[in-house]
């Protein structure tokens, strides 16, 4: 899309509905992976004649009481995707690690500029998320940005399809994706929709904030008030829900993120096998050290190192607050691209 563009989100209202009519027909007759719709995994038979899931219905029907004949209808319906078990398995020759690339893949001027747009078209509800859950703006901005380029890529499969994928033939983290099949036929039975109508993420993510469905049930909220939670089709419901998720998880209002540090002296590698923010300033004198932001002597962070092959990393001093956004994400990279998209967005006049 060219930048000039505005994404559908930025579009007028009116607009923007004949133009989610429409991206939701192309998706359904064009983007679903249809050629593996039906499929199996290697020598198994069809989902709904699998014992294995035969034994999830009827504990289905115990646990939460829903009719063995519909589930037995609705799996079915549902294919094996093998493209989401290739999408979730680490690459076969995995290059080293890149902090420049992966920055390069989130900090840049496409979603500074969408997220400009995305800040002003919504700046009361985020304010209004800012006041009620102590999350500021560009962070909430940043992560749907990170997350979504703010709703243009919210994912091309049947969340029905990638979970039972991989519940059933992803051994490695089978009952983590149980559990989410488990929470998100709740959800649409709650949300009275078709199991087979929501799209999402490979792994089952739904909507602008691509929250998983155990999160969508727990920690989404309705902030447009309109009496539902909709994470894909309300950008209002998905700014309130990710705000909540982040102070649900101890976002500190007022209090820093990260900040960079310089070491006199190598650093220790134990110093760098653990995100949690457990260690403090005395910790760290030993070395001697520089960075911005005054430490109290009490005040914990982790050091978060930034590595780009054939270049020194970059130290950072990551707070409770860097670690609240690791809770949305694990990884270091995903939560320095967040902050430092959020930056880019509050210091753009």
């Amino acid at each position: 899309m060219d930048r000039y563009q505005k994404p559908l989100l930025m579009l007028p209202v009116a607009a923007r509905t004949c133009c989610n009519f429409l991206v939701l027909l192309l998706m359904a007759c064009v983007l679903v992976p249809v050629a593996e719709a039906g499929a199996v995994a290697g020598n198994q038979p069809p989902y709904h004649q699998r014992e294995d899931v035969l034994a999830f219905v009827q504990e289905m029907t115990k646990k939460h009481g829903f009719a063995a004949e519909d589930l037995h209808a609705v799996f079915a319906g549902v294919g094996f995707q093998a493209s989401v078990v290739k999408a979730m398995e680490p690459p076969s020759s995995p290059g080293a690690r890149s902090w420049e690339r992966y920055r390069a893949s989130f900090v840049n001027q496409r979603r500074i500029d969408y997220g400009l747009d995305f800040m002003r078209e919504y700046a009361a509800e985020l304010k209004r998320a800012h006041e009620r859950y102590g999350v500021p703006e560009h962070i909430v901005a940043a992560i749907i940005g990170v997350e979504t380029i703010y709703g243009q890529n919210t994912g091309r499969y049947r969340v029905i399809d990638a979970l039972t994928t991989l519940a059933f033939d992803y051994p490695r983290r089978a009952e983590y994706f149980r559990g989410e099949l488990e929470q998100y036929l709740l959800l649409a039975r709650e949300q009275q929709i078709p199991y087979d109508s929501v799209l999402g993420s490979y792994a089952g993510a739904i909507g602008l904030p691509q929250f998983m469905p155990t999160n969508v049930r727990k920690l989404a909220v309705d902030f447009d008030g309109d009496g539902k939670v909709d994470l894909q089709n309300s950008v209002v419901d998905a700014i309130g829900s990710v705000a909540h998720y982040l102070s649900v998880h101890g976002w500190k209002s007022g209090a820093p993120v990260a900040s960079r540090v310089e070491f006199d002296m190598e650093v220790p590698a134990e110093w760098l096998q653990s995100i949690q923010p457990v260690m403090t300033r005395d910790d760290i004198r030993q070395v001697g050290f520089t960075t911005p932001v005054p430490l109290d002597h009490a005040q914990s962070f982790a050091v978060i190192p930034l590595e780009t092959p054939e270049q020194p990393p970059e130290f950072w001093l990551g707070f409770e607050n860097f670690y609240v956004i690791t809770r949305y994400n694990r990884s270091t990279f995903y939560a320095m691209s967040v902050l430092q998209l959020a930056q880019a967005l509050s210091e753009t006049p």
